[in-house]
């Protein structure tokens, strides 16, 4: 690297690390900047976990009440799983909580009870990839690592005005990411560059007026921020439709069945449903006068989805039957519809 481009790599990081010392959000999982203090990196896994796919306003109180209810690892990890799946009920990408569990029971049996200080170590552990490794390492244990979300692929397109549409662009993101870590505030850094894209390096208008960083951002240069990053037009996403059943007993509890644990939803608590496909005839659990009680819509990652809602009567039977507060509470978020709508 030439002295020039070194030190404009510098003076780059100084504009934003001391932007981020005067303008950093304060989150519930996050030390101040420049502190070093220590930090759980149970708190900062938990939070990486949490955040993947789900903004910080609807993560954060899902947050608070899992370190209340289970404020170690070993405490998490000695949760039945059930429990955890009702508690995760509402952040989506259910994956993510089996991964959850699977992580920290190996973090407290092989481990014990404390989390692995690199980035490759983190790796090993099941359901951690490499954007939460590189997280875990750099945030909660300082090490230099190239922590690369959608807010840090945002600032790299703009800043070195990446014409390669996204997906297709992501390495090369990674690879202009990663030119600019060095070891020094090695937490820090990461959490600056997430800070940026979250509140002035957004998507649509970016606020350039409070932008660091315009010294050196090409896309600004050239008048264009907002064109960036490229993407490459999505595909339209299928319709599919079903049946979903809340069934009633006598004093008003609500039947629940426990989904397989592989595939949508997989091991979560939910209402009786047809399968989800074509828009056919459906056959129903009972032979009995069925109530139509409207329709909900949910859009899933990869597909939308309508499911016309049937009530019924009903006793006994192979469910499990809570009351319609303890049902909504356990309920992921398509089911809580229908049982609102019913």
């Amino acid at each position: 690297m030439t002295s020039d481009v070194s030190a404009q790599k510098t003076n780059l990081r100084t504009a934003l690390l001391d932007w981020y010392d005067a303008h950093a959000r304060s989150l519930a999982w996050r030390r101040p900047p420049g502190s070093v203090a220590p930090i759980d990196p149970y708190r900062v896994w938990l939070s990486e976990v949490m955040l993947q796919q789900t903004t910080t306003p609807h993560a954060t109180p899902y947050f608070l009440s899992f370190t209340e209810r289970w404020s170690t690892v070993r405490d998490l990890a000695a949760v039945e799983d059930a429990d955890l799946m009702a508690a995760w009920a509402g952040l989506g990408y259910y994956a993510r909580a089996r991964n959850l569990l699977a992580c920290a029971r190996a973090v407290a049996s092989l481990h014990d009870g404390r989390f692995p200080g690199t980035e490759a170590e983190l790796l090993n552990l099941p359901g951690v990839g490499a954007y939460t490794a590189a997280a875990v390492a750099a945030i909660a244990f300082d090490q230099p690592a190239n922590v690369v979300d959608g807010n840090v692929e945002r600032v790299m397109a703009r800043l070195f005005r990446v014409e390669t549409p996204l997906p297709a662009a992501k390495p090369e993101l990674k690879r202009l990411a990663a030119g600019l870590v060095t070891p020094d505030r090695a937490g820090d850094w990461p959490q600056a560059l997430m800070d940026l894209g979250a509140t002035v390096c957004r998507p649509g208008r970016p606020l350039c007026e409070a932008c660091p960083l315009t010294a050196w951002c090409a896309a600004y240069q050239a008048g264009d921020p907002q064109a960036y990053p490229k993407k490459t037009p999505k595909a339209a996403r299928p319709q599919r439709h079903g049946e979903v059943w809340v069934l009633t007993d006598a004093a008003g509890r609500v039947a629940l069945v426990e989904r397989p644990a592989k595939g949508l939803l997989g091991g979560m608590l939910g209402l009786p449903t047809s399968d989800w496909g074509a828009d056919v005839a459906h056959e129903r659990p009972l032979a009995t006068d069925w109530e139509d009680a409207g329709t909900v819509e949910h859009v899933f990652t990869h597909f939308s989805l309508s499911l016309r809602v049937l009530t019924a009567r009903a006793e006994g039977g192979d469910y499990v039957w809570r009351s319609r507060e303890a049902a909504t509470a356990a309920l992921p978020t398509v089911f809580k519809k229908a049982l609102k709508s019913a």
